[in-house]
C-alpha cells in the first residue's frame, strides 16, 4: 500500500473532530461590544444637587473669609477717630461760670411775674381800697378801678402812666398834702422820678451824687438801677422792711434775683 495522500489525511482528521466544534476558532468580540454599549451607572439627581450645594457653600465661605476680615477693623477704628475729633475742644469753664452767675438770676424774676396785680389805692379816690388788675396795668387803671379820682385829687403829684407793681400802694393826695411815709412795698403818692422834690427827704449824699438810696427809694426809683425790674424792686423794698435798712450795697446779694454780675453794675449806681 502506498503512503496516504493529503486528501486522506484531511478526511481522517475530520473524522476525529468533535461534533459541533468549528473548524477554525474565532475570537468572540460580541461580549466586548455588549459591555461597551452598556451605560455607566448614573448617580441619582438628589446626590448631584447635594454636591452642587456643598460646592456653593464652600465657595461662599472661602469668599467671606477672604474679604470680611478688613471690614470690622475699619468699623472699629472709624468711630474711635470720630469720637476723638469731636471731644478735642472742651468747653472753657470760665465762660460757663460767667454765664451762670451773671444774667440768669436777673432774668428769672421777670418771667415769674404774676398774671394778676393786687394794689392798694388810697387818698382822694371815690372807692379807696384793694383792687385787682391784669398784669401790665398802669396807675391810671388802678384809679379807675377805685372809682376814679375825686374833685379834690392832686393828679399832678401822681404819675398816671407808671406801670403797676404787684403789692404796691397808690396814694392820691389833695392839694397841700404831704406825701405819706413809705409804709408798704411802694408809696403810691410819691412824685415821679426826676420831678421837683423827688430826692428831698432821702439821703442827702445819695441825692446830690446821683446814686439811688436803697433805704429810701421807691420802687419806681429802684427800677432806674441797671438790672432791676419791677419784681426785683419790690423784693428790695420787702427786704429792707423785714430786715431793716441796708448797711451796704453788697447786702443786695441777699435779695432773690440779684447775682454777682448784677451787683457789680449796682455798686456805682446805688448807695445806703
Amino acid at each position: 500500500m502506498g503512503a496516504p495522500s493529503g486528501l486522506e489525511e484531511r478526511s481522517r482528521a475530520g473524522r476525529h473532530r468533535r461534533t459541533g466544534e468549528p473548524l477554525i476558532r474565532r475570537r468572540d468580540h460580541s461580549a466586548e461590544r455588549t459591555r461597551r454599549r452598556l451605560p455607566f451607572p448614573t448617580p441619582p439627581l438628589s446626590a448631584l444637587i447635594g454636591i452642587a450645594v456643598l460646592v456653593l457653600i464652600g465657595a461662599g465661605i472661602i469668599h467671606l473669609s477672604g474679604t470680611g476680615s478688613a471690614i470690622p477693623q475699619e468699623e472699629v477704628v472709624a468711630p474711635v477717630a470720630e469720637a476723638g475729633a469731636g471731644s478735642d475742644p472742651p468747653p472753657e469753664p470760665g465762660e460757663a461760670e460767667e454765664v451762670g452767675s451773671g444774667e440768669s438770676p436777673a432774668a428769672d424774676p421777670e418771667q415769674s411775674e404774676p398774671a394778676e396785680l393786687v394794689v392798694h389805692v388810697s387818698g382822694a379816690v371815690a372807692s379807696p381800697g384793694v383792687v385787682r388788675l391784669p398784669a401790665g396795668s398802669r396807675v391810671d387803671d388802678a384809679l379807675g378801678a377805685a372809682g376814679g379820682p375825686t374833685d379834690e385829687a392832686e393828679l399832678a403829684a401822681v404819675n398816671l402812666a407808671r406801670p403797676l407793681v404787684d403789692g404796691e400802694q397808690i396814694h392820691v393826695p389833695v392839694p397841700g398834702e404831704e406825701p405819706p411815709a413809705s409804709s408798704g412795698p411802694v408809696t403810691g403818692g410819691d412824685t415821679a422820678p426826676g420831678a421837683p422834690g423827688a430826692g428831698e427827704g432821702g439821703g442827702g449824699d445819695g441825692a446830690s451824687s446821683g446814686a439811688i438810696d436803697l433805704n429810701s427809694a421807691s420802687a419806681t426809683e429802684l427800677e432806674e438801677l441797671p438790672g432791676v425790674g419791677p419784681a426785683i424792686a419790690q423784693r428790695i423794698i420787702e427786704h429792707r422792711e423785714q430786715n431793716g435798712p441796708f448797711e451796704s450795697v453788697d447786702q443786695l446779694e441777699e435779695v432773690s434775683g440779684i447775682g454777682p454780675a448784677t451787683l457789680e453794675k449796682l455798686r456805682d449806681e446805688a448807695t445806703v
